[in-house]
């Protein structure tokens, strides 16, 4: 099963992230998140978190739209989006899409980039994507589709990643190990339709930019 999550962070041009909603997707909106489902047009099956940060107009269209509400007390030891990937997990979820992951919070969005590693651990596949990009996590052999001339980054986030190697990247990793903190894997650019980046041990942070 495939899932959608809405956090609050910024979105600052909804349509491009339409093409992320599908019809059987559960969707699931992270506290002020459903402001930015609703904006898009979607109409979430469930909604979690505190409700700290949900208008008075957002929480009447909840209750008009009838959508599911888990609630949970302000002081928490869980982000709402954490809160959010739990329920995804427990409804059976194995891949999902992280839209206004990242905004104006610094703490808050490098939380949700790690969450990709907690809950790749736990059996989801969170990518986390906006208006112009898209991450992800790598942690064997991966071809991903792009365009000749994109931007894509590989970046360490354990303590160092071994045997990297690429296909389809101007420039090329052949077996390298590159360590946590390094900027050797940013912005290598696609020389074709698709590259494959593997990876022997760690885990990569792949981001790729879309309007390149």
């Amino acid at each position: 099963m495939r899932a959608v999550i809405f956090t609050g962070g910024r979105i600052e041009d909804y349509e491009p992230l339409k093409k992320y909603v599908k019809q059987e997707d559960l969707i699931i909106c992270a506290d002020s998140g459903i402001h930015h489902a609703l904006k898009m047009g979607v109409i979430p099956h469930l909604v979690v978190g505190d409700m700290d940060s949900v208008t008075e107009e957002d929480r009447g269209k909840i209750c008009e739209y009838n959508i599911k509400l888990y609630t949970f007390p302000k002081e928490k030891d869980f982000t709402d989006t954490e809160l959010a990937l739990e329920a995804a997990l427990k409804k059976g979820v194995r891949e999902a899409v992280l839209l206004g992951g990242l905004g104006d919070r610094p703490d808050h969005s490098l939380a949700n980039i790690f969450l990709m590693v907690n809950f790749k651990k736990k059996g989801i596949d969170l990518m986390l994507a906006g208006v112009n990009w898209e991450m992800f996590i790598i942690d064997g052999v991966r071809e991903i589709e792009g365009k000749r001339g994109q931007i894509l980054s590989l970046i360490p986030l354990t303590p160092e990643v071994r045997g990297i190697k690429t296909a389809g990247l101007y420039y090329p990793l052949r077996g390298e190990t590159i360590p946590m903190g390094a900027s050797r894997g940013i912005s290598n650019v696609f020389t074709e339709d698709r590259a494959v980046v593997k990876v022997e041990q760690g885990l990569l942070l792949a981001v790729k930019v879309l309007g390149c």
